[in-house]
């Protein structure tokens, strides 16, 4: 009785021994898995032994596997992403200017494990990037005055390009593109600046009814000489015997009218009549 007894208990520790070791074993595995655009770097947490540190690396869209033991992933997104800095700097002439700088950077394909051991993993932007690329857009703008930035954005965007990219050019990392965005003065320089506009808008307007008046009065003038020049025609014209004749004629017109109530008396000066009318 005793024996089977035993017997028994032995096999209910077996059973639990095996649920157990199962559950261990089942609770210990592990499948890393790294999404498209992504590299995984795969690495052993080991929780009792083994070495642990890196074991491969995946290029998404993967799966490692099942393990027994306790691999996990880092997954590093490999595609270009745009990060932006918002600055406030002091121009050449002291004005406090806000704006937004873009740098459209991605990480180069095969280098998940030089990213993750030597530039701080998926924090590598803010650990090795940011404040350089801070430094050369501070650089770039303080060599311009507040009023030239405008004008100037281009050659800025270029000269942070060249720098930041000599600067990544022995990195994982790769610079697309760099922008600058909208440009913001002080209220103060805003409402200058509009006042500027007005006033440049006021005094062209005045300048153009000022060339308007200009012409008018040419106009004037020419037709003044064209007046004057047609009276000396005339005056020139009007001669004794130019207005006896054109007198006669006129007596004559009115003599062939029918209903003529007009009498001439031809005592005026070189025969030119004096006129009645009659009533």
């Amino acid at each position: 009785m005793f024996q089977k007894k035993s017997s028994f208990l032995g096999s209910a520790f077996g059973l639990i021994l095996i649920g157990v070791v199962s559950l261990f074993s089942l609770s210990a595995c592990t499948n890393p898995s790294t999404p498209a655009g992504h590299e995984g770097y795969v690495f052993e947490k080991p929780r009792f032994f083994g070495a642990g540190g890196y074991k491969d690396t995946l290029r998404g869209p993967a799966n490692y596997g099942f393990s027994l033991w306790r691999n996990q992933v880092l997954n590093i997104d490999m595609q270009p992403n745009t990060y932006t800095e918002t600055f406030r700097i002091l121009a050449r002439d002291d004005l406090n200017i806000h704006f937004n700088f873009h740098a459209i950077l991605s990480v180069r394909e095969g280098s998940v494990r030089q990213v993750v051991e030597q530039y701080g993993g998926e924090n590598w932007y803010p650990r090795y990037v940011r404040e350089t690329f801070r430094t050369y857009v501070r650089d770039a703008v303080q060599q311009y005055d507040s009023r030239d930035l405008k004008t100037q954005r281009e050659n800025i965007a270029i000269e942070v390009s060249e720098k930041l990219r000599a600067y990544l050019a022995d990195t994982p990392f790769s610079l697309t593109k760099v922008v600058i965005g909208n440009i913001n003065y002080p209220e103060i320089v805003a409402t200058a600046v509009e006042k500027r506009l007005a006033a440049q808008q006021l005094l062209s307007e005045k300048e153009t009814q000022k060339a308007i008046a200009r012409k008018d009065a040419e106009i004037r003038i020419e037709e003044a000489k064209g007046i004057a020049e047609a009276q000396r025609i005339i005056n020139a014209t009007l001669t004794a015997n130019y207005l006896q004749h054109e007198a006669i004629n006129a007596q004559l017109k009115m003599a062939e009218s029918p209903n003529h109530t007009t009498v001439y008396i031809p005592v005026g000066t070189n025969g030119i009549p004096l006129v009645k009318e009659s009533r």
